[in-house]
Parts: structure tokens; C-alpha cells; sequence
């Protein structure tokens, strides 16, 4: 019987090939954020329909490329291991993730709130100790954070899903396996794993034109433009707030 997974080198072949063949679609970004600013909308919902409808354009691109060159991932639901590696965002991204919990439900945000309070209970010591880590300058940084086995704040550990999994960050969406799932679980740092992390450059490039265009407009809604773009932390410090949520 051949095996059913992909070996690092193929995986790399097939990375080789896309590097070479495909070119992502920047118009689907920038056409999301054109659409919105020309909407006779709330501030607020422009803001959240773009943010997460580029999310989705982010998810689509990689499905995309997954396509072209014949790559099916072996993430499954349940697989957690992921959620164990250090999330850095801006505080403009965690605002729109934030934004968007308020939005949710009563129920679900008291739920959201709930599990928070526990989550930063029991990780707090761990968190402190992650915080000493220097992650801009810090080679090894995301190693030894890894070590520390903290997860992710919108990790529910019992289930080993994500509670906010359809405004999931940039890291999230991006860190794929395409071999046998087991080298997560017994390695903290997989080299078969890969990243499409590079979307990220379109992403936040189409948001922050939008930004822009509402700065020259003379409102942001409840984004500090420029300002917020410039202050990147981990997602466990930008969540602790909602501990408030009512």
C-alpha cells in the first residue's frame, strides 16, 4: 500500500510550482474594500463587512492555490496543534476582531466572555512569561513560546475548536499541513508544515486603503488611523479586555 500523505520533498516541489505559476489575485482585495466605501452604510459596517470579507478572499486565494497544484490539506477538526504558536497581530486587526464579537449574539458573546475569564485564570503565569519574550527581535521567540504550550484565547481546549473561528486571524488561515497530520503532534515546530502568510501583504493592503480613503474623509469609526497599525502584540494581550463583554 503507497503511502496516502505527501513527503516534505513533494510538498516543496508543489511550493516550487506555485512560486513559479501562480499569481494571486489582487483585484478580489482591493474591489472588497471599493465595494464597501462606495455603500451608503453605516461607518461601522463597512468596516466589519470589508475586514471580513477579505478573510474569506484570504481563505478562497489558498483553496485556490490548493487547486492548482493538487494539494489536499490534512488539518482536520479537532486538530488543535496549531493553536499552540504565538498569534502577533495590530491593534487595527485585533479592534476589528473585537468589533465583531460585540456583534455577535448575547448568548454567544456571554459565552465568548465566560470562557475568557477561565482562559486568562489559568494562563495567566503563562502569559506573563511569554510577555518577557521579545518576539520583534528574538529569533527563537516563537520556539519558546511554543514550548510554554499556551493556547490560543479563542481555543475551547475541550473541544479543540476555535469559538470565533470566522474572524480567525491572518496565522490562522494561513498555516497548512499536507502530510501525515501526526508530525504536529509530535513535533512543536514541523518542517512539513508551510505558510501562505504572504496573503498577508494583500490584505493588509486593501485595508489600509481603505483607511486611508476614510482618514481623508476625516472619520475612521472606532479604528486610531495610523496609529493602530503600528502597535503589533500577541493576540493573548489584545483579547484580556473582553472579559468585559456584556
Amino acid at each position: 500500500m503507497t503511502n496516502q500523505y505527501l513527503a516534505l520533498e513533494e510538498i516543496q516541489e508543489k511550493c516550487n510550482q506555485l512560486t513559479n505559476e501562480y499569481e494571486v489575485d489582487e483585484e478580489k482585495f482591493y474591489s472588497i474594500v471599493e465595494k464597501w466605501a462606495e455603500k451608503d452604510v453605516q461607518l461601522e459596517q463597512k468596516l466589519l463587512s470589508s475586514f471580513t470579507e477579505l478573510l474569506d478572499v484570504v481563505s478562497s486565494e489558498i483553496t485556490n492555490m490548493e487547486k492548482h497544484v493538487g494539494l489536499a490539506p490534512t488539518c482536520r477538526l479537532g486538530c488543535s496543534f496549531c493553536c499552540y504558536f504565538p498569534i502577533i497581530i495590530n491593534e487595527m486587526e485585533a479592534k476589528f476582531m473585537k468589533q465583531a464579537i460585540e456583534n455577535f449574539p448575547a448568548e454567544r458573546k456571554k459565552a465568548i466572555r465566560n470562557h475568557l475569564i477561565h482562559y486568562y485564570d489559568k494562563y495567566g503565569d503563562q502569559i506573563s512569561e511569554n510577555n518577557k519574550l521579545d518576539f520583534a527581535n528574538d529569533a527563537d521567540f516563537k520556539l519558546k513560546y511554543r514550548k510554554s504550550l499556551t493556547p490560543c484565547p479563542m481555543l475551547n481546549t475541550e473541544t479543540n475548536q476555535c469559538i470565533a473561528y470566522e474572524i480567525r486571524p491572518i496565522p490562522c488561515r494561513t498555516y497548512m499541513n499536507y502530510t501525515n497530520p501526526t508530525v504536529c503532534k509530535t513535533n512543536l515546530m514541523p518542517k512539513e508544515t508551510i505558510s501562505f502568510e504572504f496573503l498577508y501583504s494583500e490584505y493588509m493592503g486593501a485595508l489600509n486603503e481603505f483607511l486611508q480613503f476614510l482618514y481623508e474623509e476625516g472619520d475612521t469609526g472606532f479604528v486610531q488611523y495610523p496609529d493602530d497599525l503600528y502597535k503589533q502584540d500577541y493576540l493573548t494581550n489584545w483579547m484580556k479586555d473582553l472579559i468585559n463583554l456584556s
